[in-house]
């Protein structure tokens, strides 16, 4: 009975997220529909002055023109981990040593251990997804292609505003949706390209592309 609950439970997980596979850096979902997604780094707004503000507003609004397609923003906020940095800095107090040096590794490594005890230590993430939607009988590499062109266009009007932007590869896909639903699996067994080509093999049939 357990392995059946396991079983529907799985299915469920797979039809609620609607993955068809990742390949050359191109998210594969149902309907022949496609994504590309960039990260982005932030941009801070409110330190701007009046005029920097509306040439920005200005500049964003040519951007949303000039694409032509819808985009979608996502805006991630991430608990950081800070183990391996608390691990790090007690190796530096270890090794120090000046004295005076070891005594502002420890109050800084006692600063910091009083600090996450009661607060949360958060860190954003800047996403912008490029869809597509292709016709039934379009090939892959036609899908590439005028994906790639659009990309091109959403890049170049970020770095307009300021913002430097880079494509995720299809590991760092796959690691960002494994991070949504497994985040803390996803701390103690991160993804690694084994992992990808092993997902490759079990579950991307050659309907995917």
């Amino acid at each position: 009975m357990s392995l059946l609950q396991k079983s529907r439970k799985k299915a469920s997980a797979r039809a609620q997220i609607d993955i068809r596979g990742v390949k050359d850096g191109v998210l594969c979902l149902s309907n022949n529909q496609y994504r590309v997604v960039l990260a982005v780094s932030s941009l801070n707004f409110e330190l701007k002055s009046e005029d920097e503000q509306d040439a920005i507003i200005d500049i964003y609004e040519s951007f949303l023109n000039s694409v032509g397609t819808p985009l979608q923003i996502l805006i991630r906020t991430r608990e950081i981990d800070m183990d391996k940095y608390l691990e790090e800095l007690q190796s530096r107090v270890v090794t120090e040593t000046e004295k005076v040096y070891k005594d502002q590794l420890k109050n800084y490594d006692a600063f910091i251990r009083s600090l996450i005890t009661t607060n949360k230590i958060l860190t954003r993430h800047f996403y912008v997804v490029i869809p597509h939607k292709a016709a039934n009988k379009t090939d892959f590499e036609t899908v590439k292609e005028q994906l790639g062109l659009t990309t091109d266009i959403v890049a170049k009007g970020l770095m307009r505003l300021g913002m430097q932007s880079k494509e995720l590869t299809s590991l760092e896909i796959l690691d960002l949706f494994y991070s949504f639903y497994s985040p803390a699996q996803a701390k103690t067994q991160p993804l690694t390209e084994r992992a990808l080509e092993l997902i490759h093999t079990s579950f991307i049939t050659k309907e995917t592309v």
